[in-house]
């Protein structure tokens, strides 16, 4: 998706309209973001009366950006169909009734293309999306593959015939660690799963805790439990240290350019934020990579570049030991909310957070700033990237 499109400067500011969960603090952010350029107040819609009411029509001048539906009790119910929202069941229908929900909304311009949604949130999809143009992704063996991994016993066997002792067993459907095991087997047949995933009642929840099992009976009845929903397999790359800390990176994308970078460190394989990883110092990370900074950013910007119908997507960029590989994790379409973090200091949102940087993107009345850079030729992309680590 292209960013500024060349128009009169002298154009009135764009109308947007914001489906989101209203109390949800990506609305507050976005809605600063918005009245900071002058755009005024965006029009909310949201998710529950899409769901409940079947679709929305928007005017044919409003630009549509779609927010996370999470966090909110009551979507949840209404896209998993479960109670309890900590509880982990249910990503496979939620992934039905969101692209639903999504295909339900008409008119206006959209930023968040439904068929990249739907690659987006099926993450076997989605690797082979990477894979297929060159970007560097951990090896997989349900990479494109939809059909069910199945159990435990299946699990392990696809493992073997990978050749992999140490994966990722991950929901197709899963988002902020929601399922993640990282899975560690040795050859006199030891298993050791590290996950956020409680058993409780005969259920599986969400816990802020993460934990260790290393009952393989326990292993299996949670991938049993989860496998329903479907799964998705990957090689568990070692990764770069920072401060004595297991370390990757959230690269936000706008209009095909990386923007923002986060840096999270954890003394677990999980880094995610609210698992207890940290905020990590960026500037020491660049200083580690060095001239091959520019080849992290690269591949970033590769990985986005197989959704151009999205306006911005988060990219998981995972460093290998040494800061001198980088492959893609995960590619997220909503991967932006990165409170106080302003843009890179030599990109094109720089002193912008991650909204006003979108809607600069986007904005006819300002200078072009998303300039997209040329694409790698064929043999610089095979000489650099490598499909799968």
């Amino acid at each position: 998706m292209s960013g500024v499109d060349g128009a009169d400067a002298h154009c009135d500011p764009p109308r947007w309209a914001v489906v989101a969960n209203g109390e949800n603090r990506r609305v507050a952010l976005f809605t600063a973001a918005a009245e900071a350029a002058g755009h005024g107040t965006p029009r909310v819609v949201e998710w529950c009366d899409v769901l409940r009411e079947g679709g929305h029509e928007f005017a044919e001048d409003e630009i549509v950006r779609l927010d996370s539906p999470g966090e909110n009790a009551e979507v949840d119910r209404l896209l998993r169909g479960v109670d309890d929202p900590t509880r982990v069941e249910g990503s496979a229908r939620w992934y039905a009734r969101f692209l639903d929900s999504v295909a339900s909304l008409r008119g206006g311009r959209r930023l968040d293309a439904p068929e990249d949604l739907a690659v987006l949130f099926d993450k076997r999809l989605c690797h082979a999306r990477l894979r297929g143009a060159g970007v560097p992704v951990p090896v997989s063996p349900t990479s494109g593959d939809t059909a069910p991994a199945g159990d435990w016993p299946a699990v392990r066997a696809r493992m073997a015939e990978a050749g992999l002792r140490r994966v990722f067993v991950k929901l197709a459907h899963g988002s902020s660690a929601s399922g993640v095991l990282a899975v560690e087997t040795t050859t006199a047949g030891r298993v050791r799963a590290t996950t956020s995933v409680e058993i409780a009642d005969g259920r599986l929840h969400n816990s802020l805790r993460v934990r260790h099992y290393t009952d393989e009976s326990e292993v299996a009845a949670i991938v049993d439990r989860l496998a329903p929903d479907g799964l998705h397999i990957e090689r568990w790359l070692p990764k770069a240290s920072l401060g004595n800390r297991s370390a990757d990176l959230r690269v936000l994308v706008v209009a095909g350019r990386a923007t923002h970078a986060v840096v999270r460190t954890s003394r677990f394989p999980l880094t995610n934020l609210h698992l207890g990883g940290t905020r990590g110092d960026l500037s020491a990370v660049r200083a580690l990579a060095g001239d091959r900074w520019a080849h992290a950013i690269a591949v970033c910007e590769q990985a986005a570049a197989c959704f151009p119908a999205t306006l911005c997507v988060g990219v998981d960029l995972l460093p290998a030991v040494g800061w001198r590989r980088f492959a893609v994790g995960e590619v997220n379409a909503f991967g932006d909310l990165l409170p106080r973090l302003t843009g890179l200091p030599d990109g094109p949102a720089e002193g912008l957070d991650t909204y006003a940087a979108q809607i600069a993107a986007l904005d006819p009345r300002r200078p072009a700033r998303f300039v997209p850079r040329p694409a790698p030729s064929p043999h610089h992309r095979s000489r650099t990237l490598h499909a799968s680590l």
